[in-house]
């Protein structure tokens, strides 16, 4: 039985271009956010989850989800959207970390190490998307 679009279209005969370039914009987004972290006075991390491009790269993953559903740019959004929101969750223990006084070193360990983390899946991420193939991450059930 064919899978269908939330539109009606066969998910097969359907053309992703738009959604294809919206991801390469999404992925472009976050490279920004990763960069604007590099070359700044922020973290990776801290740019990547805190700044307006990111922020918007995440808004359009939530606003074009079902768009993408059932297709193999699924899983490039799931990828975004839990790159996201991990990160998030690193900048949360560090800061959780950083409290204490023999914390703080553990804390920019895991800031270094998760910002490496960020560059990591953006890159790898969009060499995917380039090459057309899905991103190995769990269903969603």
């Amino acid at each position: 039985m064919p899978s269908y679009a939330p539109d009606g279209t066969p998910l097969a005969t359907r053309d992703l271009g738009n959604l294809v370039t919206l991801t390469h914009l999404i992925y472009g987004l976050h490279a920004f956010a990763v960069l604007s972290g590099i070359a700044g006075s922020a973290t990776i991390i801290g740019s990547f989850v805190a700044s307006v491009p990111s922020i918007v790269a995440v808004i359009l993953n939530y606003w074009k989800r079902s768009a993408v559903r059932g297709t193999w740019l699924d899983s490039h959004f799931r990828w975004q959207i839990r790159t996201f929101w991990f990160a998030l969750l690193w900048i949360v223990a560090s800061v959780m970390l950083a409290l204490t006084l023999i914390g703080i070193p553990f804390a920019l360990v895991l800031i270094a190490g998760a910002g490496l983390w960020i560059v990591y899946r953006v890159a790898r991420g969009w060499w995917n998307l380039l090459q057309r193939q899905t991103m190995p991450i769990p269903r969603e059930d």
